[in-house]
């Protein structure tokens, strides 16, 4: 089965560490995998997106016009994408960013998971991306947490392979509030 995401927040979020952190899973579970990042020419907060297409057989382009998965972080992001979503798809919004008042999107499941809120939690809202992992697996089962766990191994630089840990558990939180 071919599966496609879409990532988008700011600068800073970790999109495109999500990014590869699912793009591992997805190879750690044997799939062929397409990744492509974009990014503004900020380090800290500009747009930041990806799209990571995984599949048992062939992937085809990277590029998706009409994402079936979307993981949004921020306003803006929702804003200028979440209307791309195709329908039938699924929305996993940050909901301590993106205005709940705003969500209506016909024929797309959306996710309201407070992913900064959970984060700060957690002690560190640098670890949002983490969440936001968690619930996409939970939300769409594409990919298991064990997977993503051992994925951290090849996203993290060896320097922060001490913040496995917290990161799995960041993940796991995430998880379990897509479910709620």
């Amino acid at each position: 089965m071919r599966h496609d995401v879409f990532i988008s927040g700011y600068g800073g979020q970790g999109v495109l560490l999500a990014g590869n952190l699912l793009s591992y899973a997805a190879i750690h579970e044997g799939n062929n995998v397409s990744f492509f990042p974009a990014y503004g020419v900020e380090k800290r907060g500009g747009s930041a997106m990806c799209t990571i297409v995984f599949a048992e057989g062939d992937t085809g382009s990277p590029v998706v016009g009409h994402p079936s998965v979307a993981l949004i972080l921020n306003q803006l992001s929702f804003d200028k994408y979440a209307a791309k979503i195709k329908p039938g798809g699924v929305c996993v919004v940050n909901s301590t960013l993106v205005d709940s008042t705003t969500l209506d999107l016909p024929d797309v499941r959306i996710i309201k998971v407070p992913m900064n809120q959970i984060a700060l939690d957690l002690g560190d809202v640098r670890m949002v991306n983490m969440v936001a992992c968690g619930a996409y697996g939970a939300a769409t089962g594409a990919l298991s947490l064990a997977s993503m766990g051992e994925a951290l191994k090849k996203a993290l630089p060896e320097r922060n392979h001490r913040l496995i840990p917290a990161n799995i558990k960041a993940m796991e939180a995430g998880a379990a509030a897509a479910l709620v």
